[in-house]
């Protein structure tokens, strides 16, 4: 295995983070964990998250979940993609191409619709929203079960208003209630051509943009937290903020930015950019 892969994974039932902001780096990455404020009535922590990332071959995968009614479902997942992380790997190491995304698509589904997994599910407590992002090259993926949300910040995206990439799913889980068992399986997945220069990519569960008095339901307020202060103090300043405001309900936070030198996509009256 290469010496440049990071591996680190993370459920709110091993450390629950309750009234402690925490920040974790790996590599170029941001985890930010807040198990929310105890005198809100918090007891538990049910988030998770997985971050690999291969900055020789440059590649980041990540799994962000928000778990309900126990931590069992976020685990198993975990477990599941640990498993199969040679397989994963490999797949993130071909050259991009119109078939990368898919073969980490058909990958991730043979997971979810396997047997031995379906069956593990129904022996657990509770079930998980689960939103799996790949970035490789200049594309970002995603697959997503339920309502964690992927945010893409970009000037030249700002610009026109586009800050979220995927769409909240409510009712949509994987364990216990899981949507591999439908006949039909319910998912969403898309790529994204990331812009030339900076972009920032910003993975979070639902306790920060449902936080009482609602700081950063409007995704250009997490936008505007990164303009006058480092990564780190964005994200800690968030994590401070909704503790201040008596969130109850825990935040989990995975980012990450990268510089992108090669030129995106324009209308064919547009100039390119410099």
């Amino acid at each position: 295995m290469s010496k440049s892969i990071e591996e680190f994974s993370w459920v709110g039932s091993q450390e629950n983070f309750i009234d402690h902001p925490n920040l974790y780096p790996i590599k170029h990455v941001i985890v930010g964990r807040y198990g929310g404020n105890s005198d809100a009535g918090q007891y538990k922590n049910e988030d998770g998250c997985l971050v690999w990332l291969d900055e020789k071959e440059d590649w980041e995968f990540t799994i962000l979940l928000d778990a309900h009614n126990s931590a069992e479902s976020a685990q198993i997942i975990t477990e599941q993609f640990f498993y199969h992380k040679n397989e994963i790997k490999h797949l993130l190491s071909l050259p991009t191409n119109h078939q990368t995304f898919k073969r980490i698509e058909e990958k991730i589904l043979a997971i979810f619709q396997s047997e031995e997994f379906l069956s593990v599910c129904r022996n657990i407590t509770g079930e998980t929203a689960c939103l799996i992002v790949v970035r490789k090259d200049k594309y970002v993926w995603w697959f997503s079960v339920g309502d964690c949300v992927l945010y893409l910040f970009h000037q030249e995206l700002a610009a026109l208003g586009q800050y979220q990439l995927n769409q909240r799913q409510f009712y949509e889980w994987i364990g216990q209630v899981n949507t591999f068992e439908q006949d039909v399986p319910c998912y969403s997945v898309g790529i994204k051509e990331l812009r030339k220069g900076e972009n920032r990519l910003f993975l979070t569960t639902d306790g920060l943009i449902e936080c009482p008095g609602e700081p950063y339901s409007n995704p250009i307020n997490i936008y505007n937290a990164f303009l006058n202060s480092t990564d780190k103090e964005s994200i800690w300043s968030m994590l401070k903020n909704i503790r201040r405001n008596g969130v109850r309900d825990s935040t989990t936070i995975v980012f990450w930015k990268v510089t992108i030198s090669k030129e995106a996509t324009r209308a064919s009256d547009q100039e390119a950019s410099s």
